[in-house]
């Protein structure tokens, strides 16, 4: 059957289980964060960043919460960039899945600006952290239109400065490229089959001005970026 990229599929990841807890999630973890570093993936996510922060004074504590943060690897970037720029970031990863989140904080030992949540964002109260930015990598082609517009309703309210978007491009082009990769990094089949899942659950530009104007957000960009990625900027 031929591949179509029109809309967004409606097939599930394994990874949309919230309660999985098992060596294959972990492996899985991993393997995305790996080919995020190899592709540079997360520098979408610190260009946008760096925007977002230009004005702020170098002295000033700046808190930023990373809404699906997975394993953790944009925090623990995003922790080595401040530390190397003197700027002092307060770091947050918030995740749904417990066993993701006892993950993450296994790999952050060292840092002591990192902190971990495996809270629901609806249900929690994040007023007490005084958010500046808010990432979401990764995280919103896992939900459909009227829940990414429920998220990013909630997430806008709590930030002081802006959101940064880094999520996949739904492209034809991207999806048989990621094909190659399984094949060269050995892929174990969660990791595969989610991979070529969420490509065909990403995004194309006309998706995120549709979500920007039903959403009424008046300042923000989006900007194609390597590997297949778009860089949706939102500031208040």
């Amino acid at each position: 059957m031929a591949l179509d990229t029109t809309y967004r599929t409606d097939l599930e990841e394994s990874m949309d289980d919230f309660s999985m807890d098992n060596e294959g999630l972990v492996t899985a973890l991993d393997d995305i964060a790996r080919i995020n570093q190899l592709l540079g993936g997360n520098s979408v996510t610190l260009d946008g960043l760096k925007k977002l922060i230009k004005d702020f004074p170098n002295d000033q504590l700046i808190t930023i919460i990373d809404f699906g943060c997975g394993s953790g690897d944009m925090l623990r970037m995003l922790s080595k960039y401040g530390t190397q720029n003197n700027l002092k970031f307060n770091l947050i990863g918030i995740d749904a899945n417990e066993a993701t989140i006892r993950h993450a904080e296994k790999c952050s030992t060292e840092f002591d600006n990192i902190t971990y949540l495996a809270e629901d964002i609806f249900l929690y109260d994040f007023s007490k952290y005084n958010i500046d930015i808010a990432l979401i990598t990764l995280t919103l082609h896992h939900f459909k239109e009227d829940e990414i517009i429920k998220i990013m309703k909630v997430i806008f309210n709590l930030v002081k400065k802006g959101i940064v978007v880094n999520d996949l491009q739904r492209s034809k082009i991207a999806y048989r490229l990621f094909q190659v990769i399984i094949f060269l990094f050995r892929l174990k089949e969660m990791t595969a089959n989610d991979g070529l899942i969420s490509i065909l659950r990403g995004f194309k530009r006309e998706d995120l001005e549709k979500f920007s104007k039903d959403l009424g957000f008046k300042n923000y960009s989006i900007k194609w970026k390597w590997a297949f990625r778009y860089q949706w900027i939102i500031e208040k």
